[in-house]
């Protein structure tokens, strides 16, 4: 027992290594222990290296660890090409097109697993006119592969069988330090891919660590290029913030370096209306709320929200200009939707759940007769009350209104039916008197 804790107090302390151009850190310095690895992670890499291949945890799975976060999801890379891990799994699969992945299934679990790439030399790269990368890599090796990356913290590379991590760019102390530093020279890696400067902004505001210096320095100047980049990719990238969990703190840091018009709804716009800033905040933190629980968010619901305002104020001016409600509301709905589809390429299966959402508003004001009733049946009358409750809280609209449909939609037959609001003058329907059937005339017979 005493040797024992001799041995401990006198130790030497944990030092790294050199392997080739890696720093490789042990586990007593680091303290990612292969435990913390998901079953389906475990079982890729254990496959991979008893075939002979080199395997590794790597990007955001080994930066989460050394945040002590727990990870969404674990990578692997490897030396092993897409049919050559397909051939050690059973249950493996092949995707992509430009550049091919396996997903290795385990029950509910999927695990990705990517070849080592390599970027390629500047005078074979394909590029566009702006010197944006369309076919930025092939196979590679493992410094290859790190090189390839974009943020240091990204590119560590985890082994469960030693339970070392292979450093090739300064990432472990850049994670230790909570910094977020992009490899390489950030001029070339933001031209070659502008939606890294998106990326830059939300993972220091998910992560909660510092943008360094250098990296953020060109942001401003060089945000132009992202007109340049397909609107698929904006979207995804901007689904990535909303669905963070960290919405709020994204879309705060987005707007502190300017780079949030014309990618949200026109924020500058918005946020100029004390209300439509403090609608939009709401939401995003009712968002990031649910994300924390494990509950359910819909993009559609979201962009409803950030779009709300604008389709609020076309709506109004339609009004003003003697246009019908419902009539005007439609003339506004594509409006806005039109104007923002030519910054993000929001799918057309959103636009009827955000149309739903829209047009229910109008309704909630509808409190006599049967029109409660009916738009309690509506499929997506939980959506629109949440979106009500928003307005409610925002200042918007009064919160008696949202009150009332708490408990209308909760109450008994007879408690309804004492809810209900008188109709107002002209509102009833007058019974149609019923038609009179024509008069045949007798035909004689011959």
């Amino acid at each position: 027992m005493i040797k024992k804790i001799l041995k401990r107090v006198f130790r030497k302390p944990a030092k790294t290594k050199l392997v080739g151009n890696a720093q490789v850190i042990p586990f007593r310095l680091h303290g990612v222990a292969h435990d913390q690895i998901s079953y389906g992670a475990l079982k890729v890499t254990d496959g991979l290296q008893a075939a002979g291949y080199q395997a590794y945890v790597v990007g955001g799975a080994v930066r989460d660890l050394l945040l002590e976060r727990i990870p969404k999801d674990f990578d692997i890379a490897t030396n092993a090409t897409p049919e050559e891990v397909r051939r050690i799994f059973r249950r493996a699969r092949i995707i992509g097109r430009r550049f091919q992945l396996v997903h290795v299934m385990f029950g509910e679990e999927v695990v990705e697993v990517s070849t080592f790439r390599r970027m390629i030399e500047a005078e074979d790269a394909q590029t566009d006119e702006h010197g944006r990368l369309l076919r930025d890599n092939e196979f590679g090796d493992q410094e290859q592969d790190a090189a390839r990356r974009d943020f240091t913290a990204n590119a560590l590379f985890y082994d469960p069988s030693t339970q070392e991590i292979y450093d090739f760019h300064g990432g472990y102390a850049d994670t230790r330090n909570h910094l977020l530093r992009i490899i390489g020279d950030p001029l070339v890696r933001y031209r070659e891919d502008p939606v890294r400067m998106l990326r830059a902004v939300r993972l220091s505001a998910k992560l909660g660590i510092k943008l360094d210096a250098a990296t953020a320095a060109p942001i401003a100047k060089m945000k132009s290029l992202l007109d340049n980049v397909p609107k698929a990719r904006l979207l995804d990238e901007v689904l990535k913030m909303l669905l963070s969990g960290h919405s709020l703190v994204c879309i705060q840091q987005l707007r502190k370096m300017n780079l949030h018009h014309g990618l949200l709804p026109l924020l500058d716009v918005i946020w100029e209306q004390p209300m439509g800033e403090k609608f939009i905040m709401l939401a995003l933190r009712n968002t990031d709320e649910r994300l924390s629980q494990d509950k359910t968010v819909s993009p559609a619901f979201l962009f409803a929200a950030l779009l709300w305002h604008e389709v609020l104020a076309a709506w109004n001016l339609r009004v003003r200009q003697g246009a019908r409600p419902v009539g005007a509301m439609h003339e506004a709905m594509d409006e806005v939707l039109a104007k923002q589809r030519a910054q993000l390429a929001i799918p057309h299966r959103q636009d009827a759940v955000m149309k739903e959402i829209w047009l229910m508003q109008q309704r909630f004001e509808q409190r006599a007769g049967q029109r409660p009733f009916r738009l309690l049946e509506q499929p997506r009358f939980r959506a629109g009350f949440d979106f009500l409750l928003l307005r409610c809280a925002s200042g918007e609209v009064d919160d008696q209104l949202g009150l009332w449909w708490d408990e209308f939609q909760n109450a008994s037959a007879g408690r309804q039916a004492e809810m209900l609001q008188p109709e107002a003058a002209g509102e009833k329907k007058r019974r149609r008197k019923p038609r009179k059937k024509p008069e045949v005339s007798a035909v004689d017979e011959p």
